[in-house]
């Protein structure tokens, strides 16, 4: 039996790869949690949020030719997934051995002429187009600022 799109469901975590984790669930199927659906922070390591093992709560996305693409951020509850988190360990910092971070991470600021509108639910796709536009109208000035500064050179009579 297919799951239904939009239900959550419990899972246990079987692999995990670069890309993503797969997750068996009940009937003997198994589905793909993508590695932008795992967290609503940036994910540079699957194994830094999931381990071999785990049980999850997941939300069926959609079920395409026997695929089943599976979520954990949109499985949480409306406050988790909105609640800022701070930075996570990295896979050094589990075994003990290397150093710890700065308690305080880097901070960088924008220009008050373009302030960000909040990303809670954004999806991958929104916050790409976002950052597109905004990319190509800095862009846009910068431009417009070098070729003011062009052919400062000798001028031919």
């Amino acid at each position: 039996m297919e799951p239904q799109v939009g239900s959550i469901l419990e899972g246990k975590v079987t692999s995990i790869t670069k890309f993503g984790a797969f997750v068996a669930l009940d009937g003997g199927r198994s589905g793909l949690v993508h590695i932008s659906e795992i967290a609503n922070s940036f994910v540079n390591d699957v194994h830094d949020f999931l381990q071999e093992g785990q049980t999850v709560k997941v939300l069926v996305l959609s079920t395409e030719n026997g695929k089943i693409n599976l979520s954990i951020k949109k499985a949480l509850p409306q406050q988790e997934r909105s609640a800022p988190r701070g930075p996570r360990p990295g896979p050094q910092q589990r075994t003990g051995t290397a150093a710890p971070r700065p308690a305080q991470p880097k901070t960088f600021t924008r220009a008050p002429q373009q302030p960000l509108p909040p990303s809670g639910d954004q999806s991958f796709e929104d916050k790409l187009k976002r950052f597109l536009s905004s990319s190509e109208g800095k862009m846009a000035d910068l431009n417009r600022s070098i070729d003011g500064k062009r052919g400062g050179g000798r001028r031919r009579r």
